[in-house]
């Protein structure tokens, strides 16, 4: 569980490529992730296309970082089909969440870029990718090799802890 306390946003990457096994194991352990009634809503585009690279770095304002990434993670999520819609967000956050704790494991460095639920992003990226009707663009994580990096921040506040 060290990756919790070691994981740490990176934006600048080497120019150096990511081995497919290890693309799978983030993706591995992003479908680990519990989802509302087991519904795993997600569906992931892994891009390495240069053009669709730049064209995402341009999606958002903080999103330039994505330009220099050897590979872009897109988790998507479905909008029928689910047992608990309501639930859709928190499952994608955590299958996030555990692809960017894997990235950190394997030796990586990567950054959650908010894509939803901001509706023109969200239409931008699927454009993009050609995202088909019922799934929708919901972060871009790029990742890759670090060619930077610092010490993560203790955010523990006991103010902020309530026993009862």
């Amino acid at each position: 569980m060290k990756e919790i306390f070691e994981r740490v946003s990176i934006r600048k990457y080497e120019d150096r490529p990511v081995e497919p096994e290890k693309v799978e194991q983030i993706l591995r352990a992003a479908m680990a992730a519990p989802s509302a009634g087991n519904q795993q809503p997600w569906e992931f585009y892994v891009v390495t296309d240069r053009q669709k690279i730049e064209a995402l770095a341009k999606v958002s304002p903080y999103a330039g970082c994505t330009a220099n990434a050897k590979v872009v993670l897109v988790p998507c999520y479905r909008t029928s089909g689910l047992r608990f819609p309501s639930y859709d967000m928190i499952d994608l956050s955590i299958a996030t969440e555990n692809a960017l704790l894997e990235i950190t494991s394997l030796g990586l460095g990567g950054v959650w870029l908010g894509i939803a639920p901001e509706k023109e992003r969200i239409e931008k990226v699927d454009a993009i990718l050609g995202i088909g009707e019922g799934l929708h663009a919901f972060a871009l994580v790029p990742f890759g090799y670090p060619a930077e990096s610092r010490p993560q921040q203790d955010r523990f506040d006991k103010e902020r802890v309530h026993y009862i």
